[in-house]
């Protein structure tokens, strides 16, 4: 029985490759996202605690000096969740793309996928007839043997 053999397989192999590759790209930038993330709501809770020290520090004996300092460190917070925030927006974007470039090659995985599938079934039709020619040509020869014995 013959074997098949797809002419373009070493295509199909390189497509599986660069699936893979496009999975772990796509995993490291999620995780990348999720840091980012992660670092934007500890600097936010950090934010809001020197926010109730400042309330605290309202309350009874006032200390300038404490308060201003809070303030500051409240405006540096800030300053730090912004230029947070915008790392999460370009981490966002990195998994968009990510994700874009992974659709991408599955598209053409499958594709290649495809046309693999395609030639198997050509060439299992052409095994099949291949097949049945054998049998006619078999068939043919009892049929003529026998016709010749009688």
């Amino acid at each position: 029985m013959a074997k098949f053999v797809y002419r373009m397989q070493s295509i199909l192999d390189i497509k599986y490759k660069l699936e893979e590759q496009e999975k772990t790209a796509f995993g490291i930038a999620s995780q990348r996202l999720q840091e980012e993330n992660q670092k934007l709501q500890q600097l936010m809770l950090r934010r809001m605690e020197y926010e109730k020290r400042a309330g605290e520090l309202a309350v009874g004996k006032i200390d300038v000096r404490a308060i201003h300092e809070n303030k500051h460190a409240i405006d540096v917070m800030k300053t730090m969740i912004r230029d947070q925030i915008t790392r999460v927006h370009v981490a966002e974007k990195n998994v968009e793309l990510a994700r874009n470039r992974l659709n991408a090659v599955m598209v053409e995985r499958k594709a290649h996928e495809k046309l693999r599938e395609k030639a198997f079934e050509e060439f299992q039709a052409e095994l099949a007839a291949e097949e049945a020619k054998e049998i006619d040509q078999l068939v043919s020869f009892t049929y003529h043997d026998r016709a010749q014995q009688e």
